[in-house]
């Protein structure tokens, strides 16, 4: 996409005559949304992934109006694509400005959850790692961030829970489960041994989650095993690296958990963004009454 962006910023200042200023702002919109795909193709980029983006910019504090300017900025980018391109489909056409845009991604059944995390080889050290990963993941909702940065010694296994750095460097503490402490304390105990063992400097990684070669997993990384899990699971929802997280939350509060105690889990500093969640309970209550109810 890098490439792209840059013809894309060239376009502006050579042919619209756009200033420094904009071309620079514009451009950094899209490598922060760059960013956030990990490696994916542009051309596989979808709705929902972009709406995601969006949801990450309200988490980490951004206005409404630069969350707008994002979004403009990425609908400009795929409008060139379409025209100068022949790009086939526009992801960003359909989406509106954050005032009015309420809806989430696609979220995970339960069902769907329980085929991902039965994914993983467990008779693998790579597996036994994967299944820890998507275990805390799902019993946290921490972000991809927060899990790959997450150190051994943020771990309380005794009482069943994590501390973890969200934005704004605020620590917060999130209970993970009976599931996710075994699936952890699995892979501590007959996997990252192993993984570290292959590190040919004889380093000691802080990092809880590490690679093959022993040292710490990136976004790209994650983001790439996830996908082959998605796909093994047969998971036709549009997925993201946001994904179990959004399930947290959405699962939790089909279940009667409350909002404020959601919104501490999940780090946000302003509820408005956590009752992005409730909207689509709204919905699959409808839909839950529009095909059982008699009357319907």
């Amino acid at each position: 996409m890098k490439a792209l962006i840059q013809e894309f910023s060239d376009y502006l200042r050579i042919e619209k005559r756009n200033s420094p200023h904009t071309v620079s702002a514009y451009r950094r919109d899209l490598s922060r949304f760059s960013a956030e795909l990990a490696g994916q193709k542009v051309d596989s980029v979808t709705t929902a992934n972009i709406r995601d983006f969006l949801i990450s910019l309200r988490e980490q504090g951004l206005s409404p109006a630069s969350v707008a300017r994002s979004l403009s900025s990425i609908k400009s980018f795929f409008k060139y694509l379409c025209q100068d391109k022949q790009f086939q489909d526009n992801p960003a056409e359909i989406l509106e400005t954050p005032k009015r845009w309420r809806k989430l991604p696609d979220v995970l059944s339960s069902e769907d959850v329980d085929n991902l995390l039965k994914c993983p080889d467990l008779e693998s050290v790579l597996g036994l790692r994967d299944k820890a990963m998507l275990e805390i993941l799902y019993a946290s909702g921490l972000r991809v961030s927060e899990l790959i940065n997450l150190q051994v010694s943020q771990l309380d296994m005794q009482v069943g829970y994590l501390r973890t750095l969200g934005k704004g460097s605020k620590e917060r503490i999130v209970p993970i489960g009976a599931m996710a402490k075994r699936g952890v304390e699995n892979y501590i105990l007959n996997s990252r041994p192993a993984l570290i063992s292959s590190r040919k400097d004889g380093g000691k990684p802080e990092e809880l989650f590490v690679t093959r070669r022993g040292r710490g997993m990136t976004r790209q990384g994650f983001w790439k095993l996830l996908k082959g899990y998605v796909t093994q699971a047969n998971i036709r929802a549009s997925v993201s690296p946001h994904t179990l997280r959004h399930a947290f939350a959405t699962h939790l509060l089909e279940r009667g958990a409350d909002l404020r105690s959601v919104q501490q889990m999940l780090g946000h500093s302003d509820i408005s963004t956590t009752q992005i969640y409730t909207h689509i309970l709204r919905k699959r209550m409808l839909e839950i009454h529009q095909q059982f109810h008699p009357r319907s």
